[in-house]
């Protein structure tokens, strides 16, 4: 999350994620693969967790959140199917990961976190990171964007929830526009 002195180190254990986690499954997108390329995990994680940064599985990010692994991350941003002109609702900011990796992929992220130390911790690395086509909310992403601050459109081309849910909130169906996706993973944790 600060300066690194193993930019060598963490550029290796990037090169090896994307040639075994990512390209060794079945993320072919090369905007994705790019994208996951040119976005540091290690500026996501807590510095604890640095020596994982590239392991191909969830780590702790504090309040009982997790940031994903980075083939989630990839296979979720793959299924979005997103362009630079789409607008895209993030639910579960997190870290800021999904959210960082998303801004290089369209027009504009709309990201709603429920843990305001969450939210502005992960503002805090996408401003030091540069990232500026990202909208913070604090609150319940199944309540969706509030209704004053949707983009001028109105709805989203492009929704995606970052955790499992049991169904799929009618308000955030609503915020999507006609023809739009959504990558939602439903289910039960556990």
């Amino acid at each position: 999350m600060h300066g690194r002195d193993n930019k060598d180190k963490f550029g290796v254990a990037r090169e090896q994620m994307l040639r075994l986690d990512l390209k060794g499954r079945d993320i072919t997108n090369p905007d994705v693969l790019k994208v996951m390329a040119e976005v540091q995990r290690e500026e996501f994680v807590p510095e604890s967790y640095f020596s994982q940064a590239y392991t191909d599985g969830p780590l702790p990010i504090g309040m009982g959140q997790t940031i994903s692994q980075p083939y989630i991350v990839a296979l979720m941003t793959q299924e979005l199917r997103c362009n630079r002109n789409c607008e895209v609702l993030e639910i579960g900011t997190g870290s800021g990961y999904q959210t960082a990796v998303l801004s290089k992929l369209v027009k504009k992220v709309y990201t709603i976190e429920r843990f305001s130390q969450l939210s502005e911790s992960a503002q805090a690395v996408l401003g030091r990171l540069g990232v500026s086509n990202v909208e913070f909310y604090v609150g319940d992403g199944s309540c969706g964007w509030p209704a004053s601050q949707l983009p001028p459109s109105g709805h989203f081309d492009r929704i995606m929830i970052t955790a499992a849910v049991p169904n799929i909130p009618e308000s955030l169906i609503e915020q999507l526009a006609d023809g739009g996706f959504m990558v939602v993973p439903v289910g039960y944790r556990g």
